[in-house]
């Protein structure tokens, strides 16, 4: 071993001091004491006669063991010899996986990720649902989606309490139950059944959020929570509450002018509060329409949790955080992967919009960091086009000071893709930057918005250059350069090489799809459905190598909205919005 070898690890500890010499070849002797460091800190010691980790509690034994372990794996059988002291800087440091935008993972693929997230102190999981419970008097509802069961969650919440990680109960229960109020059972219950403007003045055609003036949307959350909670043993619920644009355009329109949307917002919120405190719960919250009123944050109770969110490098993490705690309001922050409206991720947005919402978040005494990944419109990324952002944000929401310059694609190689080429974080870096080429668009690169035509207002042509395409496309093919060179030793090396190139191979689709939308003529429309079906049938692979079967079919759907153009030959359409999701 160089004596100089750089010590990769994920996250980097508070301190390190390297002494000489390398450890004693045997197991670490592992105890706890309260009296040392910080809740959940740890002291690891190794000389050339032990090894030892004293944890201020199990969790922090327990972090001790996996920074020995990834010590381990860098080193083998030579680790050298240190004194590591070691505490997070968030309690909370947890993830928000998305199994309602259709794709919903198999529990295998739940427990690898948890025993993933667990190496990088993660200590909490979120599984983002509106409709993928399988709620026994709701079954028209998720009867196509493969949904999590009773006895499923039981199981994962005795998995994640092994790795000292809280599996904590989330369901969406204002905005985004379109997913629900579509049939006839619980349209009467939609405040806006035949659709409303969104703010940015796009109509949503059908129902989105539940009415808050009607006293049977209260019963049937009621009804939700009364056989969901029972299956977690997290004293934390996440009602989400987020986005409910339509409150005050439909049914509550008469009330609106009197108290304002917001209140009636704010009202509903503590029914469902009451609620959840009848379940011995902490409500958490999704954030965004208190802090677009802030003049109501008064009238909400100190014993919720307000989830602050926002996925862009320059979120006002600062600005908001401030507001929350002057308010005495407990708050986390919840910065995102940038993965979703993606396809290959969004890297340097998403590495500087965690830093941001860590800083910020200590600066204002947040209590918790989430780091979010959605699966906006067919859920197309896959599962490794996150770890750039789960990575670091487990690093930053464990000790910011000493990880904000961490080497992130070396620890990538060594800790998470586990390449001993060195090759395949670069890989994932660069590909997630192809959409610096082209224009952004709202949190969407341009590529996928031309990819899944329903997630733009048009056509996406006004986006896009012949020069920019030409561009992404060098882009492209300069990132996936490296990928038949990596060397990975994980179970899953092949499946993570093959889902990478497959996601290059839409990011392709999409430029020369591009191509055509600015001149039907520039490419063979032949050509082009042949390899759309192409992309299409290897997505359909991949998906259930990962996944459940249900929301599949909706995934594909929105990839081959343009086949019927291709084959008629007909002018590329300006599509419909198909809706935010």
């Amino acid at each position: 071993m160089n004596p100089a070898q750089e010590i990769l690890l994920l996250p980097l500890p508070r301190t390190l001091e390297r002494k000489n010499g390398n450890c004693a070849q045997t197991k670490p002797i592992v105890s706890i004491d309260p009296s040392l460091a910080k809740p959940q800190g740890y002291r690891l010691s190794i000389t050339p006669q032990d090894i030892r980790i004293r944890g201020h509690d199990p969790a922090g034994a327990f972090y001790g063991e996996q920074t020995f372990k990834q010590l381990s794996r860098q080193f083998g059988k030579n680790v050298p010899c240190m004194e590591i002291e070691d505490w997070p800087d968030f309690p909370v440091r947890g993830v928000v996986l998305d199994i309602s935008r259709d794709k919903v993972p198999t529990m295998q693929t739940l427990y690898a990720l948890l025993d993933e997230l667990a190496q990088m102190k993660v200590n909490q999981l979120q599984l983002y649902t509106e409709h993928t419970f399988a709620y026994s008097q709701h079954q028209q509802v998720w009867e196509h989606s493969s949904p999590m069961s009773t006895h499923e969650v039981r199981d994962l919440d005795r998995y994640c309490r092994k790795l000292f990680i809280d599996l904590v109960p989330n369901q969406n229960s204002f905005g985004h139950m379109e997913r629900w109020l579509k049939f006839d059972r619980y349209k009467p219950l939609a405040e806006a059944p035949n659709g409303f403007t969104m703010p940015w003045g796009m109509f949503w055609d059908g129902p989105f959020s539940l009415c808050p003036s009607d006293p049977r949307s209260i019963e049937l959350l009621r009804g939700l929570y009364d056989e969901l909670l029972p299956n977690f043993s997290s004293s934390l619920f996440n009602v989400c509450c987020d986005e409910t644009y339509d409150v005050g355009q439909g049914r509550s329109k008469v009330e609106a002018p009197k108290c304002g949307a917001a209140r009636l917002y704010v009202e509903f919120l503590n029914k469902v509060n009451d609620l959840v405190k009848s379940h011995r719960r902490t409500m958490m919250f999704w954030g965004d329409i208190i802090l677009h009123n802030p003049e109501l944050i008064g009238e909400l109770p100190r014993d919720v949790i307000a989830l602050e969110w926002g996925y862009e490098a320059d979120h006002p993490f600062d600005k908001e955080g401030r507001v929350l705690h002057d308010a005495g309001i407990p708050f986390y922050v919840c910065p995102g992967t940038s993965s979703w409206a993606s396809i290959a991720g969004r890297s340097d947005n998403a590495v500087a919009n965690l830093a941001n919402a860590a800083e910020n978040g200590l600066k204002h005494g947040a209590i918790g960091y989430l780091i979010t990944d959605w699966g906006d419109y067919g859920h197309l990324q896959y599962q490794p086009i996150s770890y750039v952002g789960f990575a670091a944000g487990a690093a930053y929401s464990w000790c910011f000071e000493t990880n904000k310059n961490i080497p992130l694609r070396d620890v990538l190689n060594l800790h998470v893709f586990r390449d001993h080429a060195g090759a395949m974080a670069k890989v994932a870096w660069d590909l997630g930057n192809v959409y610096q080429t082209l224009k952004l668009v709202g949190n969407a690169s341009s590529l996928f918005r031309v990819f899944i035509p329903s997630s733009a207002s048009s056509s996406g042509v006004e986006d896009i250059t012949r020069a920019s395409l030409d561009a992404a496309q060098n882009a492209i093919d300069n990132a996936m350069a490296p990928i038949d060179s990596v060397k990975m030793d994980r179970p899953d090396a092949n499946l993570v090489i093959d889902e990478f190139k497959n996601a290059a191979a839409m990011l392709k689709h999409a430029c020369r799809r591009g191509r055509w939308l600015l001149d039907c003529q520039a490419e063979d429309r032949g050509a082009l459905a042949a390899e759309l079906r192409r992309v299409v049938a290897e997505h359909r692979c991949l998906w259930l190598l990962r996944n459940r079967p249900g929301g599949l079919p909706d995934s594909c759907r929105r990839m081959e909205e343009y086949l019927p153009q291709y084959i008629a030959g007909t002018p590329p359409p300006t599509p419909k919005p198909g809706g935010m999701y």
